[in-house]
């Protein structure tokens, strides 16, 4: 048994020390910053891989504002694909694998389909490469009975206007406007359909010009995956639907299981992007470096719904622990970014995670009460609210079990509530409208904190950073106080 010495602190123990400041103005600074050694994010930020926060809608919001969002796992596998696809069909020049529908198909189930994917049209190939006809919104909206085929209103293939797979953005742009179209089909010299541009995807990257994109113009996005032998299967469907990152998952990262799953995801796809915890020790983060993890998740128990430090007694407050983490992998001499998770309650932690370590921060609660965030909000004592619940909690549990069998709990199959031992809580927070609100005061906050810290950037920030611990009458000193607020 042994007691360190040094004490251990979180963000509220701390503030950072202002510094003599180049900066003009706080849009001079840049809020860019590692997830890993191959993907850059505007903004430092990741929606967290949880039930009640992130799925599609939240992943292509994050993405869009210039940071990402990692798809929480506690769904089967064919239903986390299609959130995967889902986001990276929300944007991209020439969108791979359109989705079709068969000419003798109802204009019912071509409205359900259009539907079901959030998409305006859909290509008629009856099953083969071959483009056969066009059909949109436009087609079916004032159609007089839904029980009509497809082809009697499609558009056909001597009306359509195709064009070449090496086609330029500002070529595209110039056709659909002179023919006044919404919808190119992309046809190579043999005939077969390879993608379709879109006239809303032309003009994404004007509205969102610091969006988070791979090399083909899609948004980026994570998905969290478990430790056990299955979860391979999971992993391999995940990266064929364009996932670019997998996230392992587990509430102690520093585990044997942990450490042999991120080593067999590395040798049987060495090209992925592969972030793993969580941990919060020097330790955990370079034995996960070590076995191939680009990127390390920080935190045990500093979340606003997390019980696990009550429940088990272990943890370590989160300032410390992104130290240790970050010294941890410097070790090895090759970046491995790493990422704050749980705590952040407001843009002077972002500032002080980053500060201490931290590539990128991760943000669970705070993000919850989103619309983009699963579920609809409810009213309660008045107020608009939306549930949220840590993955460790009993609900979450309960859950998960229902996942893995693929079925919904029946009374012979459910598991004695009894035996669920949880460590973390289920709750209400306020509803707070679009994620891009909460992301525009966060990065506001962080342009301020790299101008006090004279940093240009948050590598400058780290570099220069000086904490001075804080009693709690500095924290109360730090709110407002003495005044009665309006």
């Amino acid at each position: 048994m042994k007691i360190r010495k040094e004490k251990g602190l979180t963000f509220d123990d701390v503030l950072l020390v202002p510094r003599r400041s180049p900066i003009v103005s706080r849009q001079d600074v840049d809020t860019s910053s590692w997830l890993t050694p191959e993907i850059r994010l505007q903004v430092p930020i990741l929606s967290a891989n949880m039930d009640t926060v992130t799925e599609a809608a939240m992943a292509i919001a994050m993405a869009r504002a210039g940071a990402m969002g990692v798809l929480h796992r506690f769904m089967t596998i064919e239903q986390q694909v299609r959130q995967v696809e889902r986001v990276k069909r929300a944007e991209g020049f020439i969108v791979e694998n359109p989705y079709a529908i068969d000419q003798e198909a109802t204009l019912e189930e071509a409205r359900k389909l259009m539907e079901r994917h959030d998409v305006g049209g859909l290509v008629v190939t009856n099953g083969t490469t071959r483009l056969i006809g066009l059909i949109t919104q436009r087609d079916i909206m004032l159609a007089p009975d839904e029980h009509l085929r497809v082809r009697d209103v499609m558009t056909l293939p001597e009306q359509i206007v195709s064009v070449p797979p090496d086609i330029s953005p500002d070529e595209a742009r110039r056709i659909l406007y002179e023919h006044r179209l919404e919808k190119l089909p992309v046809v190579d010299r043999a005939g077969n359909l390879v993608g379709l541009i879109t006239a809303q995807d032309l003009m994404r990257p004007q509205r969102y010009p610091h969006a988070t994109k791979d090399s083909k113009g899609r948004l980026r996005v994570g998905a969290a995956i478990g430790v056990t032998p299955p979860e391979m299967e999971r992993a391999e469907a995940l990266l064929a639907a364009g996932a670019d990152v997998l996230v392992v998952d587990i509430a102690h990262g520093h585990a044997e299981h942990c450490i042999k799953m991120v080593k067999e995801l590395r040798r049987t796809f060495p090209t992925a992007q592969i972030v793993a915890g969580n941990v919060a020790t020097r330790e955990g983060a370079r034995d996960l470096a070590e076995a191939g993890a680009d990127a390390i998740k920080v935190g045990i128990g500093p979340g606003s719904i997390c019980t696990t430090r009550i429940v088990t007694g272990f943890g370590v407050p989160q300032l410390t622990a992104i130290m240790d983490s970050a010294a941890g992998v410097a070790e090895l001499g090759r970046p491995v970014p790493i990422i704050a998770d749980g705590g952040i309650k407001s843009s002077g932690d972002l500032v002080k995670a980053l500060a201490a370590g931290a590539s990128t921060v991760m943000i669970g609660s705070l993000f919850a009460g989103c619309e983009e965030a699963p579920g609809a909000p409810v009213i309660r004592d008045g107020q608009k609210v939306k549930v949220v619940r840590g993955m460790a909690s009993l609900g979450a549990a309960i859950g998960r079990k229902a996942v893995e069998r693929r079925e919904e709990e029946s009374a012979e199959s459910q598991e004695d509530w009894d035996k669920v031992v949880p460590e973390g809580v289920e709750a209400v927070v306020p509803y707070r409208g679009h994620v891009k609100e909460i992301l525009y005061q966060l990065v506001g906050g962080l342009r301020s904190g790299l101008s006090y810290g004279g940093a240009r950037n948050i590598q400058e920030l780290q570099e220069h950073a000086e904490f001075i611990e804080i009693t709690p009458a500095g924290v109360r000193e730090s709110h407002p106080h003495d005044v009665h607020r309006m």
